[in-house]
């Protein structure tokens, strides 16, 4: 599968070290995997990788979890990382394919044109011997300038609208079990259930061993959830994480999504002004 969104395990191995390269671990783990992104990181990582945690490079001040932060504390958090104007930027994670979606995500929200996910991250990595490096990365300071795309960011009110109107199609990238209610959410005091009108794929469902399906496989995926690809997509999971990799995959059959819900169900089951719906999805 040809993607421009990815890099090779080689590719990379061969660009270390280029001065306007920079790698990024954006390791982050579900509270019930008992894992430590920055912990891995600091034990292990592609040399020259920086951290970036999305749960400290976000916005305090909604009460929401690892929320896309502000324009200013973005920069100061890209700057102190050494992540500048006019660089490359490959990232990865300690799944595979997960949280590397994510900021892949951010980063093209920010105006980052050249912003790539290592296919098969960091579990192919180490699977075919190449070398790592242990301790913080602490590179000199680079300036990095801002540019949110604010359209890409879908809040609470845009996203009932798009339900209320059918503007475009709200897809949750949850386990099955959790989208119909029958699992409880791992969040304290977020109701089960759905977003009545919305669509589920689980972003399992798109990803094999790491990596991306192809794009056959993955186009099957959006069709057998009812998602009409050629109609706009909003998509949204429990907290914004795997919301991206449903954007991630849609961009790589050439249809990006419209925007990503940043609040997500987090924010929208624990409002209770909210409907909330139970089983499977209906639609017309």
């Amino acid at each position: 599968m040809s993607n421009q969104n990815l890099v090779t395990t080689e590719w990379l191995d061969a660009h270390l070290g280029e001065p306007d390269l920079a790698v990024i671990d954006a390791s982050w783990y579900l509270p019930q995997a008992n894992r430590s992104g920055h912990a891995e990181y600091v034990a292990a990582h592609i040399p020259g990788a920086v951290f970036f945690d999305i749960d400290s490079i976000a916005d305090p001040s909604t009460g929401l979890p690892h929320m896309l932060p502000k324009p200013e504390a973005f920069a100061a958090a890209m700057s102190a990382r050494g992540l500048g104007d006019g660089m490359r930027f490959v990232v990865y994670d300690g799944a595979g394919l997960f949280s590397a979606a994510r900021v892949w995500w951010s980063l093209r929200t920010y105006g980052a044109r050249d912003v790539k996910v290592l296919d098969g991250g960091l579990p192919r990595w180490k699977a075919e011997g190449r070398r790592l490096e242990s301790g913080e990365v602490r590179p000199l300071p680079r300036t990095f300038t801002p540019r949110l795309n604010e359209e890409a960011v879908a809040d609470i009110n845009s996203v009932s609208r798009a339900l209320a109107t059918g503007s475009a199609q709200v897809v949750d990238a949850r386990p099955i079990d959790r989208f119909r209610g029958e699992a409880p959410e791992p969040r304290p005091g977020v109701r089960s259930g759905h977003m009545p009108g919305s669509f589920n794929l689980p972003y399992a469902e798109l990803i094999t061993y790491g990596h991306l399906k192809s794009a056959q496989e993955i186009k099957q995926a959006f069709e057998t959830a009812g998602v009409d690809l050629t109609k706009p997509i909003i998509t949204s999971c429990g907290s914004g994480v795997s919301a991206a990799i449903l954007a991630l995959a849609a961009e790589t059959v050439g249809r990006p999504v419209v925007a990503l819900y940043d609040g997500s169900w987090t924010e929208w089951g624990s409002r209770p002004d909210r409907p909330v719906a139970i089983g499977a999805a209906r639609h017309d």
